[in-house]
């Protein structure tokens, strides 16, 4: 083998190894981790080729950090596992406690969203508000 051949080959391994860097850092790479609470608004599965379960949660409280503006208190995430999705399905309305993965860019069969929920940690009722 020339030179001129063992630096092109170099060049290209060199390249490849640093594509799949990049590529496993933006779509694989977990940025985050973390846990959100709120009522759970909703629970779907959707999408034209590939069908994600995404949902939203309803988080408690108003706060901005800049006066006068209102802090948005919605959490949309998309849900990794099914039984996951499932069992949200039948209890939409409640509490939920939920941990979720946060990637830096999202994937089609993954779902719409980089936060993507994987487990349940815990699910109450909603307190009832007392008229006075």
């Amino acid at each position: 083998m020339t030179t001129g051949k063992k630096v092109v080959t170099i060049i290209v391994v060199v390249a490849i190894v640093v594509l799949a860097a990049l590529a496993y850092y933006s779509y694989f790479f977990v940025f985050g981790e973390g846990v959100k609470a709120g009522e759970l608004n909703y629970v779907v599965k959707k999408g034209y080729v590939f069908k994600t379960y995404e949902g939203k949660l309803i988080q408690s409280g108003l706060q901005s950090k800049a006066v006068g503006n209102i802090q948005n208190n919605e959490f949309e995430f998309s849900i990794s596992d099914k039984a996951v999705a499932d069992s949200m399905m039948q209890h939409s309305g409640k509490f939920y406690e939920l941990h979720y993965k946060e990637y830096n860019h999202s994937l089609p069969w993954r779902g719409f969203s980089v936060f993507v929920v994987d487990s349940i940690i815990s699910v109450r009722d909603l307190p009832v508000a007392v008229a006075r």
